[in-house]
């Protein structure tokens, strides 16, 4: 095996250790701090802007690791469509999780999709995003999915 000394490599285990362990709480403070001073902000500037054209939003936030808004159908209390952004359990970084539901009617079936959240950043650019680069991905997923919706044969 070599020269290595097994005392080292126990004490190299329990410092790498810890140091993943402080780089997991970092990440879920970070994402908290995202979702307080950038997401929560931009879903409620996005909630009187849908309120123009009848449609109610709600936001929804679970624990430390997960922030949702659903927007319903306009005139209607139903919910048509949902953003969901998550931080991955055990996260070590802030790479977080987005699903996208949505429905074409209020009695139809909700179909979803499971992708990355801006793929192209890495954690640190997600950190400097702004308000409106977040109300943007909302709008981008809300649009795909309705124009999706008014096109495709049921």
């Amino acid at each position: 095996m070599g020269n290595k000394d097994w005392q080292s490599e126990l004490r190299s285990i329990f410092e790498n250790t810890r140091i993943l362990e402080k780089s997991k709480h970092e990440t879920v403070v970070h994402f908290e701090q995202f979702c307080e001073f950038i997401v929560e902000p931009a879903f409620e500037s996005l909630a009187e802007g849908m309120a123009e054209f009848g449609v109610k939003l709600r936001v929804q936030k679970t624990k430390s690791r997960d922030i949702r808004l659903s927007l319903s159908f306009p005139r209607s209390k139903d919910d048509q469509f949902l953003y969901r952004l998550s931080l991955p359990k055990n996260s070590v970084e802030l790479r977080l999780g987005l699903v996208v539901k949505g429905r074409k009617s209020p009695k139809g079936e909700f179909k979803s999709r499971d992708e990355d959240f801006m793929p192209g950043l890495g954690p640190a650019e997600i950190l400097k995003l702004t308000k409106e680069d977040v109300i943007l991905d909302v709008l981008e997923h809300y649009r795909d999915f309705i124009y999706e919706a008014l096109t495709t044969p049921d």
